[in-house]
C-alpha cells in the first residue's frame, strides 16, 4: 500500500464545499488535517502563503494548492 498523502483543508464553519471536501474525505478514507481559518491567524496566513487566496476551501495535497473543491485535481493529486 502507498503512503498516506499529506492532506490539508483550510476551511470555515459555514463554507458548504468545505464541508463537501471534508465528506468526500471522509468516504475515501483519507487523513486529513482541518484549520478554521476564520478562527486561526496564522493558518489564514498559511493558507494565503500556500495559494495566494483567501477564499476557501483551499487544499493542500502534499503541499500542493488546490483553490476550491477541483474534484479532477484533487482526484489527480491523490491518484484516485
Amino acid at each position: 500500500m502507498s503512503a498516506q498523502p499529506n492532506v490539508v483543508l483550510f476551511s470555515t464553519p459555514s463554507c458548504s464545499w468545505c464541508k463537501r471536501a471534508k465528506q468526500y474525505f471522509q468516504e475515501k478514507r483519507i487523513r486529513f488535517r482541518e484549520f478554521d481559518v476564520s478562527k486561526d491567524a496564522r493558518a489564514l496566513d498559511d493558507m494565503v502563503k500556500a495559494s495566494g487566496q483567501t477564499g476557501v476551501p483551499v487544499i493542500l495535497i502534499n503541499r500542493k494548492p488546490i483553490v476550491g473543491f477541483d474534484l479532477g485535481k484533487i482526484n489527480r493529486l491523490l491518484s484516485i
